[in-house]
Parts: structure tokens; sequence; C-alpha cells
């Protein structure tokens, strides 16, 4: 090919009337785009209308309320339409496409469209996992990398015709939107399960919880009890090294991940921990069936005629990770010990009190969880379909 010739790209997917049209020229995003350098005194920008690394949210997901705001200086001024790219750990992919004008901090990207690129079409061509792992490629640092924004200008960028450029825009802009609203109803969810976990639960230096089932009157009290006096506490007998991946059984490590193997320890109903590493006090199972786990993993197995496992596995991963830091910070420690676990004070109603609530906060995660798998769905299938409907990066 000549040095003079453009490259001409042509996508796995076309919408129908595109099929036939010429295939899309290569350019860079400095080309296509402007890197905006505009600054604005802070004193002049809303307090809403001010975005850091800290509120763009991860996974392309959108943007949240900042958590601060400077009281001196100036930010980067973006417009309705910008592209606002957090150059801080690029993999966590927080990209948003400004539906407002404001002031972004200075580890904030800020990438305003020419007049070659239709409204929204440098938003979807970003928000794309290929983007994201270009600038990986040249971020500097290892805990906390940076993109390098001269390579970054160097992204390759397939362009169709505006025609085209706008079918895709609003296909993807719809997807984005159905996935947002599945999003938020996911997290509506999770706080409505949190603050009922906080009524259902005496809290600290109280005896009753603030709601109860109508069927349990007040006159029936809570139990206080310390956890090794209704349950055993054991630690695994194998390393990660162990394991067997794709065996039979589950296989219980030191993060939420689970893992296979091919031979079992317990037999039974279960909730396990991590007792270090990332995650730990965060991270909790509830098992009921044949099962191994990690050296380091706590398991908390064999309840007593007075308690039931289920309403456990919620009380316990409720308050479990609190009383992780306070005693991690009155010991300068960040393992979980033994005796952090089995010393433990748990209140429990009467077993039928604990099966209600165990029913209630069950039925809530199995239909959290059937809306998270819903978004994931749906951002699979937005990840198979940009993989479709863009040439890959470079011609590649």
């Amino acid at each position: 090919m000549p040095d003079n010739a453009k490259r001409m790209l042509t996508p796995k997917l076309r919408f129908p009337e595109f099929r036939e049209e010429n295939g899309w020229e290569e350019k860079t995003l400095i080309e296509v785009s402007d890197f905006v350098g505009e600054r604005l005194p802070l004193k002049d920008i809303a307090r809403s209308d001010y975005v850091s690394t800290e509120n763009i949210l991860p996974d392309f997901a959108g943007i949240g309320p900042p958590s601060s705001f400077p009281p001196t200086g100036t930010a980067t001024h973006f417009r309705v339409n910008d592209v606002l790219i957090s150059n801080i750990r690029p993999y966590l992919k927080k990209v948003w496409y400004a539906t407002r004008g404001g002031g972004a901090s200075n580890d904030v990207i800020v990438v305003r469209s020419k007049p070659c690129l239709i409204e929204g079409f440098l938003a979807v061509a970003l928000k794309n996992d290929a983007f994201i792992n270009y600038v990986m490629k040249g971020a500097k640092g290892v805990k906390m990398p940076r993109g390098d924004i001269g390579q970054m200008m160097g992204y390759p960028v397939a362009l169709p015709l505006p025609a085209e450029q706008r079918k895709i825009a609003d296909c993807l802009t719809s997807l984005d939107e159905l996935i947002g609203d599945q999003g938020r109803k996911v997290e509506a969810l999770k706080a409505h399960k949190k603050g009922l976990t906080q009524q259902l639960f005496p809290r600290e230096g109280e005896t009753l919880p603030r709601l109860r089932f109508p069927e349990f009157g007040d006159d029936q009290r809570f139990e206080l009890k310390p956890i090794g006096g209704m349950a055993k506490v054991t630690t695994g007998a194998k390393d990660t090294r162990n394991k067997v991946d794709g065996g039979k059984y589950p296989f219980f490590v030191r993060s939420q991940n689970v893992e296979r193997i091919d031979s079992f320890s317990h037999d039974g109903e279960a909730v396990l921990t991590s007792g270090d590493g990332v995650g730990v006090g965060e991270n909790y199972h509830y098992m009921k069936g044949k099962f191994n786990f990690h050296q380091r993993v706590y398991c908390i197995h064999d309840f007593d005629e007075s308690a039931n496992g289920e309403f456990f596995f919620h009380y316990f991963s409720t308050h479990f990770k609190k009383r992780v830091k306070q005693m991690s910070a009155k010991n300068s420690v960040d393992s979980v010990r033994m005796s952090m676990i089995t010393e433990m004070p748990i209140w429990l109603p009467v077993v039928a009190e604990q099966q209600r609530i165990a029913d209630c906060l069950c039925s809530l995660d199995a239909r959290l969880a059937a809306e998270s798998q819903i978004l994931d769905t749906f951002k699979t299938q937005k990840k198979g379909l940009m993989q479709q409907l863009f040439p890959s990066p470079g011609g590649a």
C-alpha cells in the first residue's frame, strides 16, 4: 500500500442499508477529536457539575455525585457531548459521555468531537474494551497506572459515513440506557436489602430489632450467644496449589471466587469467610453440600439447635466486617484470628423467627441474583455487538 493511501476497514456486522457502502476510513483519535485544555475557575462551577476520577463510575456505568470539591483552583471546562476519561487506573473503564457542562479534575481527560463525527459516535467508540486495552498498553505505573496521553491520541478510530455513524450511535446509546436502567434496578435492590437487614437485626447497643414480623411480638426476646457456643469453627487443610481446575467439588479460597477441586473435606451446611488477603472481612459464602476450602479460610459449621444456618449467614455477613475493622485497628493486624469469630456475639431470636428472617432475605438475594444476571447478559450482548459493529483497531 502506498504511504499516502488511506486504509479502509469493514466491520463484521453492518445495518442492511449500509452493506453495499465502502469500507470505513481509519484515522487517529487526535484527527477526529480535540483534547480539551480550556480551564474554568472552580468558583464558577457548581459542586454537582464537578467531575473527578472518584465519581465517574466503573464499567462505563455513568457518573455519581462528587465526593469532594476543591476549595480553590481551576478545572478543565467540559461541555455537553464531550467524553470524559479517568486517566487513573484505566482498566476500571471509567468513561462518561457528558449530559451537561461543568469542570473536570486534572486526572480526567476531556475529549471533544471534531465536525467529522456526529453527536454520540465518539462516546460509543471510546466506551469500548478495545480502547481501554489500547490505553493500558501505554499506561505507566504499577499500583496506580496512568494512561499516556500522547499514546492515547494515536488510538486508531475507524470512521464510516455520518448516516452509519448515527445508526450505530443510536443503537448503542439505546443499549446503554437499557443497561443503565437495569443497573439502577440492581442498586436499588441492594440498597433495599441493606436497609432491611439494618431493621431486622438489633443495632449495636440494642437488644431488639427495629422491625419484626407481626407473628413475633416484643415479648419474645433475642438471646445473645457467641459463635463458638452455637457452632464449630475450623480452617482448611489445603493450599491453592492442591486445587484442580474443573474438579467436582467447590473449593473456597481467600476471595469471593469459588474454584473447583477433586476431593471434599466437608459435607453439610456451612458459612465460610477468608482469613486474610484482599477483601478480608468482606468475602462470605453459604454452602450446603460437599466442598473443600483453603487453609486460610474459616468454616463455621455444625450449628446447634438454637441457630438457623441461613439466618446466621445473613447476620454474620452484615456484622463481621465491622468487627474485623475494629479488632484490626486495635491490634494492628490485617488478618482474622480464630477468636475473632468464636468470641463474636450473635443476637438470636427463636428458630421460627430466624427462619422467617432467612426466608425473607434469601428471597431478596434470589431476586437480586436474577436481576444481576439480566444486567450481565445485557453487558455481554453489548460487548459482542461492539466487536461486530466496529472494525478491529489498526485493522488487526
